[in-house]
């Protein structure tokens, strides 16, 4: 009965992923560009057609329709069922780290907005504050909750029990300070240094906002950003014959290394310390 009941709560999050992927692709086109993401419904953005619930479906219309428009078969962009299938298994991925617990519920609101992030800044270069901002009150608001009752809803790793660290709100108030001071005095060198922005304001304040969902573990997600896009970098300036972009978004690198902290970064701190011989 357990095992039936974990699958059911699997297939759930998958579903309810797909479908707040579709809302995802909303978000990201919409809300950059001052839009109401309610108004109008959802429409061919070449011939205006609005697009029936049964073309709506998450990934499953797209592959039907063959990536096309049904009323004027204008292409429809790979990247929105991509988004919606990154979605969903991000919400799944929570699952299988967390189980069903309320640490999954946290883990799939960071998941999520984190990847609305992602697209937003490839596309526009920047972190909009009022996502940020949101992250940051449910983090804040994790926090209260879990030091009040003990539900483990953040930090999502590293907390133990007992040590100067091992309450929620001790954890996750010196994750935000690392994350958001470290960031800040690196940008603050970088750019008296080298005379320009190296890391931006939004980037800066997602790693403070990440630090009350990871603790001191933030600082994992800076380095392993970092190092990712080191080598996105070194790829791209590989394929353009040395030529690299004038300006990469970090904001991508800092989610995709928040997520694999969320999920490995206990067993990846374990591994290191066995190899340096510190424990």
């Amino acid at each position: 009965m357990v095992e039936v009941l974990q699958w059911l709560f699997y297939v759930a999050l998958v579903g309810f992923g797909l479908l707040f992927g579709s809302f995802a692709n909303v978000v990201i086109w919409r809300f950059p560009r001052g839009e109401s993401l309610a108004q109008p419904g959802s429409h061919c953005p070449r011939c205006n057609a609005p697009i029936a619930w049964y073309d709506n479906v998450p990934v499953v219309s797209w592959l039907l329709l063959r990536g096309r428009c049904r009323s004027c078969g204008a292409p429809i962009s790979i990247r929105y069922p991509l988004v919606e299938a990154l979605s969903g298994g991000l919400w799944l991925l929570a699952g299988l780290r967390f189980g069903m617990s309320w640490t999954t519920v946290t883990a799939v609101l960071l998941f999520y907005l984190l990847l609305i992030l992602t697209y937003i800044d490839i596309d526009h270069q920047r972190l909009p504050n009022a996502v940020v901002g949101a992250l940051g009150l449910i983090g804040v608001g994790g926090v209260i909750v879990a030091q009040i009752t003990r539900l483990p809803l953040v930090p999502l790793v590293g907390v133990t029990a007992g040590g100067l660290l091992g309450s929620a709100a001790a954890s996750a108030t010196a994750g935000m300070l690392m994350g958001g001071g470290l960031s800040l005095s690196i940008a603050a060198l970088y750019g008296v240094v080298r005379g320009r922005t190296g890391l931006g304001m939004g980037d800066v304040k997602l790693l403070g906002v990440l630090g009350l969902f990871l603790g001191p573990y933030v600082l994992m997600v800076l380095m392993l950003g970092s190092v990712i896009g080191a080598v996105y970098g070194l790829a791209v300036s590989h394929r353009t014959g040395g030529v690299a972009a004038t300006r990469i978004p970090f904001g991508p690198f800092l989610a995709v290394a928040a997520v694999v902290t969320t999920v490995v970064g206990p067993d990846i701190w374990g591994a290191y310390v066995r190899l340096a011989g510190l424990g």
